[in-house]
């Protein structure tokens, strides 16, 4: 059977923008001989719509635009992602779903059995779940229809079990010939090898093939990578679509356990080493939102560090250098070895380089401060001057010049609070906030595996925010190859810090710096919103109280 699969990029809410893209999909692969073609999970309306759903009109909406492309389907079914209305006087408004388009209608509806509530999922305040997965008989096939969440109960998953049925199992039991999971699965680093593997665990217990059509694109802080892929009767991979970009193709699935084995047809960036992943991820996620947002141009201060210069190449990446500028904004104490290499990076990039001295600036509020601030000793207070002075001035350009202002704060920055509010923090998007230090390095020096972009001395130099004369990080932070380490086991493996202490680290180090993660949470809330590419970022995939005084 030749399954067209639509791995496409939708826009929440835009009904009519992702109406137009789904007709020109589907018209194009059964133009391909298609004898059925599948969409992401929700790719009418856009994964997540969250409080949207809650908009008077937009479940009824989001029906038309169902309608509309059915309305366009003729012998080829179409298996769309969408939303439909609950009939009944209980329960939530609405069902996440699949509707079986054919000659011009909707045939059958399939619904979303399991509902994630974990990380960034909230499903279950939106949809009603269904009781059991659909089985869809057509042109002599039986074809099972499962969302997303769906296939997420495989014991290999290593967690509780979260949900009391298993949609696949419900399936097997049943039969069927094939199986199409609709999808949005948001990545993060090391996801694509887990699901790859929930597919070929499926594809064995129903005996049958799997087809999982994934979403692309950025939403919000959330990436997707696609990476659709097919699995034949006994799991073998026999398709593979591609990461990170809109890719529609026809697949031929064999429809018999005795077919000969397909030659696997893998998009090279099927598979492909982590730092290229997440450099796509981090590009994709920024292009898609300022794109999604309007913005064509991006601005970034250039401090002459790593975290500056990392981020305007993947700015240069996502809008092309041409619509991106890059300011130098050097203080009474700024190295000229740090000016020096933010000019280097910006001719590297090719992109506009402007420079704005702050140390006028930063005095006349010193002046202006002083008979307030009379008797008492210089402090942190005069060190974020500085990062508040380059905050006024960056947000001015950003309003004057209609650009994306984007942060450069790093996950180790962000997590122990090393970073100024309404300073260095000011900006629409903060594109490496779930990118740890040691990460930052990691990527930098895979960005210049052929050529030198990001400066030689940037990355050698010691990393320091210059607050003062020959200040480093490592001042007040242990070195990052331990901190990161530290951070990953408190933040994403939810360790105690006896756990911490345990594995080897130094008490009073796990003590200080998980105080300073803790005392940080009223920050992280008034950031930028940033993109995830590991398993918990901060966002709203982690809540935890601003006033809080539990000490684990």
């Amino acid at each position: 059977m030749r399954i067209g699969i639509a791995q496409l990029n939708p826009t929440v809410g835009d009904l009519a923008g992702n109406t137009a893209r789904l007709i020109a999909a589907y018209r194009e692969l059964v133009a391909a001989r298609a004898e059925l073609v599948v969409t992401p999970e929700l790719a009418v309306c856009g994964y997540p719509p969250r409080d949207l759903l809650f908009r008077r009109r937009f479940v009824a909406d989001t029906e038309a635009a169902t309608a509309a492309i059915a309305a366009v389907v003729g012998d080829v079914p179409l298996l769309l992602g969408t939303i439909t209305a609950n009939p009944a006087d209980t329960g939530r408004r609405c069902f996440n779903a699949a509707a079986f388009c054919l000659h011009g209608r909707v045939q059958h509806v399939a619904r979303k059995c399991l509902l994630p509530t974990y990380d960034v999922f909230d499903e279950d305040r939106y949809f009603e779940p269904a009781d059991a997965p659909l089985i869809i008989t057509h042109a002599g096939r039986r074809i099972g229809v499962t969302i997303c969440e769906d296939i997420w109960t495989n014991p290999a998953l290593g967690e509780r079990r979260l949900h009391r049925i298993d949609p696949v199992a419900l399936l097997a039991a049943q039969g069927v010939d094939l199986m199409v999971n609709l999808s949005a699965s948001p990545w993060h680093h090391g996801k694509g090898a887990l699901r790859e593997q929930l597919v070929i665990d499926a594809a064995r217990q129903l005996r049958a093939p799997v087809i999982y059509c994934n979403a692309v694109g950025g939403n919000d802080e959330l990436v997707f990578d696609g990476r659709s892929v097919v699995a034949s009767y006994d799991g073998t991979i026999t398709a593979g679509l591609a990461a990170f970009t809109e890719e529609c193709r026809v697949v031929a699935v064999p429809t018999s356990p005795s077919a000969p084995p397909a030659k696997p047809d893998l998009a090279p960036t099927f598979r492909q080493p982590d730092l290229a992943d997440i450099h796509a991820a981090l590009m994709l996620g920024l292009r898609d939102y300022a794109g999604k947002s309007g913005f064509k141009r991006a601005l970034v201060a250039l401090s002459g560090g790593i975290d500056s210069a990392l981020v305007a190449e993947l700015a240069v990446a996502a809008f092309g250098a041409e619509n991106v500028i890059g300011v130098s904004l050097p203080s009474a104490i700024s190295s000229e070895h740090s000016k020096d290499d933010a000019r280097g990076l910006a001719a590297n990039l090719g992109i506009r380089f402007e420079t704005i001295a702050i140390a006028d600036s930063v005095a006349a509020t010193e002046r202006a401060l002083g008979p307030i601030f009379a008797g008492r000793a210089a402090d942190v207070t005069e060190e974020n001057l500085q990062a508040r002075t380059r905050g006024v001035i960056m947000m001015a350009l950003s309003n004057k010049f209609g650009a994306l202002l984007l942060t450069t704060g790093n996950k180790s920055e962000v997590a122990v609070g090393y970073c100024t509010l309404y300073g260095d923090m000011c900006g629409g998007l903060a594109v490496i906030s779930d990118l740890y230090k040691t990460q930052v390095y990691d990527l930098c020096r895979w960005i210049n595996r052929d050529s030198e972009i990001i400066p030689r001395n940037t990355l050698e130099k010691p990393p320091s925010a210059e607050l003062r004369p020959g200040q480093t990080d490592q001042d007040s932070l242990p070195p990052y190859d331990v901190l990161d380490t530290l951070l990953t086991g408190y933040i994403e493996a939810g360790h105690a810090r006896a756990e911490l202490v345990a594995q080897g680290f130094d008490p009073a180090t796990v003590n200080d710096i998980c105080r300073k993660v803790d005392l940080n949470e009223y920050k992280r809330k008034q950031s930028a919103p940033g993109l995830k590419i590991t398993p918990l970022a901060f966002g709203v995939g982690r809540r935890i109280p601003i006033v809080q005084k539990y000490v684990g």
